[in-house]
């Protein structure tokens, strides 16, 4: 008895958009963490530390949804590039290329005869797509979009950074540091966590790493503050 399965199919624009989102959460989380503990070890003024967050939670995020749009703008229009030869090779040598399906479908384990049906009717069907498939991986209709990645790239370091923002703002004086990098250790296990569903990597791992990353980044910052505002004071 053969039974349907729902499968979610995750196409590269979906997957580049959730790939943009979690990391720029997680770099929102760490930078504003770091930013803010830092201050706050030069500083007690809220003030200062609410102005010191802003400014570095805004400019994350415009440099992160700006370096994701220009790094995705750079693969769809290679991406493009390829199907445009592809497409040109398609036209002028069609028989060659047809051979060259039917290799590849046969050194994936089908037999010569099985491979060059295989070949022909998916010629038939759309030969660019089943080539840009097959030898580039390259779905012709599921490009990567730049706006899409840059958007959930603002928009989620943003999100990030508010966390950590909120709670260095929201606490006490005295409890600010604590609190703020017990907060930092929970979303970034939380974006650890998620990034490893979305990979298939061990969930373990990728949470340790995120944590310690994040502890680093985080201690040396407020040692740094800590140093300048006993300097300057």
């Amino acid at each position: 008895m053969v039974h349907d399965e729902p499968h979610d199919e995750v196409t590269g624009d979906r997957m580049n958009w959730l790939r943009a989102g979690v990391l720029g959460a997680n770099d929102g989380i760490v930078s504003t963490a770091s930013l803010v503990v830092g201050v706050a070890g030069a500083t007690t003024e809220k003030a200062q530390i609410l102005v010191a967050g802003l400014a570095g939670l805004f400019a994350g995020a415009m440099s992160m949804a700006s370096g994701e749009y220009v790094s995705v703008s750079s693969q769809r229009d290679a991406e493009r590039a390829l199907l445009a030869k592809e497409r040109q090779e398609l036209k002028e040598t069609p028989e060659e290329e047809l051979e060259e399906l039917a290799d590849i479908y046969e050194e994936k384990g089908l037999d010569p005869d099985t491979a060059q049906e295989v070949a022909k009717q998916l010629t038939k069907h759309d030969a660019l797509a089943a080539h840009a498939e097959a030898e580039l991986g390259i779905d012709p209709e599921g490009l990567t979009n730049p706006w899409g990645a840059a958007i959930a790239s603002f928009i989620s370091f943003t999100v990030g950074a508010l966390l950590p923002l909120a709670a260095i703002i929201l606490s006490p004086t005295s409890l600010r540091v604590p609190i703020t990098v017990v907060a930092a250790i929970a979303t970034l296990a939380l974006t650890g966590f998620i990034s490893a569903r979305l990979s298939g990597a061990p969930r373990q791992r990728a949470i340790v790493r995120n944590v310690v990353g994040g502890l680093i980044a985080m201690g040396v910052t407020y040692a740094i503050g800590s140093l300048v505002g006993q300097s300057i004071g």
